[in-house]
């Protein structure tokens, strides 16, 4: 299954949307990683890898972040890793990306099936 991380500044932001998706999806694999150590408001790399590796299984993983340094703070992240195959981060609102991707992945679908879902998250029209 694919695994989806979502990185944000806040570890409440992270947790949230990791909650909401798990009631969607509750078999998806998904992790949070929001905030620093101390619980202060950031990105922390350390966090990222963890949690890239908490929901690895082979078959690739999405990452969706909230702000700039998130997406850096999640390259060095993955630039760090020993050998993961398929992670990218994805250009997708939070909430829904982490939403939509969870569906999709819980239902089986290939690491690029989960990718196209986003981007079409990213198009997504509430009214």
């Amino acid at each position: 299954m694919v695994g989806i991380v979502v990185v944000s500044h806040s570890h409440k932001i992270a947790e949230g949307a990791m909650e909401l998706a798990k009631q969607m999806a509750p078999e998806a694999r998904i992790a949070a990683a929001g905030g620093m150590e101390d619980g202060s408001i950031g990105t922390d790399v350390s966090k990222i890898i963890t949690a890239i590796e908490s929901v690895s299984e082979g078959d690739g993983v999405v990452i969706l972040v909230d702000l700039g340094s998130a997406v850096m703070s999640s390259e060095m992240a993955i630039e760090m890793l020993p050998d993961i195959s398929q992670v990218k981060i994805i250009d997708a609102p939070i909430v829904e990306g982490t939403i939509f991707s969870s569906v999709e992945a819980s239902i089986g679908s290939s690491f690029d099936e989960v990718v196209e879902v986003l981007a079409g998250a990213k198009a997504y029209k509430k009214f």
